[in-house]
């Protein structure tokens, strides 16, 4: 049987069973360790968003580098997240609406540091009618739309509207401006923000947080200066999209997909056994479903859900039972997948770790 490298440890996963999800905590701990020095250089707060692994013991890993807090996207992500102590401040990037959730919001509250961020009225109310009476008013961010065209206020002055209102709201504490900022518009964002902080500290309220994110323009930070804080996810295993944008290099890649040849129906198609259901459909604008190291010559051009479809122009030379290591297009998503990752540890020895938030989107 054959197998393919990417590194001097292939022979530690050789016996996994696929498809399976790889991690290597070497690449992972300089990963982040470098990312916290370059924020720390130019004075900016990193708080990590911990969709991209899930996984309380990384979360603490980028704490104890430096990070001031971490980020998730929703109320039961935060819970698991936090769910083995180490974690104290934790800032909810999602509108959070509906009795339900606000509830849940309140008994969190309870337990760790927490910020939110709303961009309507609506959103804002539901808060402050949650929160009255709370022994400590809860910080929330105004979101704004820069130019991503996801949630947010769409003007300064509509952020500056909403500011007031959360600031006059009981149970609520302004916490500043947050933004999921388009890619390559530094100008743009940087505008929309020191304008709208202009607009609400005329009207006497502190803008202490402008939160920004978004691996894809993870080293251009410094080119927007309103910015307090940096919220990045993929950093630390980086995936085939931040290859392919020259943003990080191969050999920073910590998550790779294990995957197995089941089946060679012609000299230049292969079958393996990790389809839709482990490397997502995710393109992120690429053509393909992920690069397979070591054989740049082959395209992984199809995936159903348990197949994935390997060509070549020339013969694959790839055998049937042979393993083969993939570098997923967007690793946030592949995390999701599978309960568990295979942690190659500093030790060289292997370690499964359970990816105690997949699954958590309410």
């Amino acid at each position: 049987m054959k197998v393919t490298a990417l590194s001097k440890s292939m022979n530690l996963i050789k016996d996994i069973d696929t498809p399976a999800i790889i991690v290597d905590l070497n690449i992972v701990k300089e990963n982040i360790h470098t990312y916290q020095r370059y924020c720390d250089d130019i004075g900016i707060k990193l708080r990590p968003h911990i969709k991209t692994h899930k996984i309380p013991a990384l979360a603490k890993l980028q704490i104890g580098a430096g990070a001031v807090g971490i980020t998730a996207q929703k109320i039961s992500e935060a819970e698991a997240i936090i769910s083995e102590g180490g974690i104290n401040d934790v800032l909810i990037t999602y509108n959070i609406i509906g009795e339900q959730k606000l509830k849940a919001l309140r008994n969190l509250c309870e337990k760790v540091k927490v910020s939110v961020v709303a961009d309507s009225s609506f959103c804002v109310k539901g808060l402050s009618k949650t929160f009255e009476g709370a022994k400590e008013a809860l910080p929330v961010l105004v979101e704004c739309d820069t130019g991503a065209n996801r949630c947010g206020v769409i003007s300064p002055q509509e952020a500056c509207e909403l500011a007031e209102l959360i600031n006059n709201s009981p149970g609520l504490i302004f916490g500043g401006l947050m933004t999921y900022p388009p890619i390559s518009q530094a100008q743009k964002i940087n505008s929309f923000l020191t304008d709208a902080k202009k607009l609400i500290e005329a009207k006497n309220i502190a803008v202490n947080t402008v939160s920004i994110g978004g691996s894809p323009d993870m080293w251009k930070v410094k080119d927007i200066p309103v910015a307090t804080e940096y919220r990045i996810g993929t950093y630390i295993f980086n995936d085939r999209s931040l290859v392919e944008n020259k943003i990080c290099s191969e050999k920073k890649v910590a998550l790779t997909v294990l995957a197995t040849v089941v089946s060679t129906p012609t000299k230049n198609r292969a079958i393996i056994d990790a389809g839709s259901k482990v490397l997502t459909s995710d393109l992120f604008g690429m053509y393909d479903h992920g690069s397979i190291v070591n054989f740049p010559e082959l395209r992984i051009t199809q995936l159903t859900e348990e197949h994935g479809t390997i060509v070549s122009e020339q013969k694959t030379n790839l055998e049937i039972g042979q393993k083969i290591q993939i570098i997923p297009n967007h690793a946030c998503v592949v995390t999701n997948m599978l309960d568990e990752v295979n942690l190659i540890t500093e030790e060289k020895k292997l370690k499964k770790v359970k990816v105690i938030a997949r699954g958590k989107v309410w």
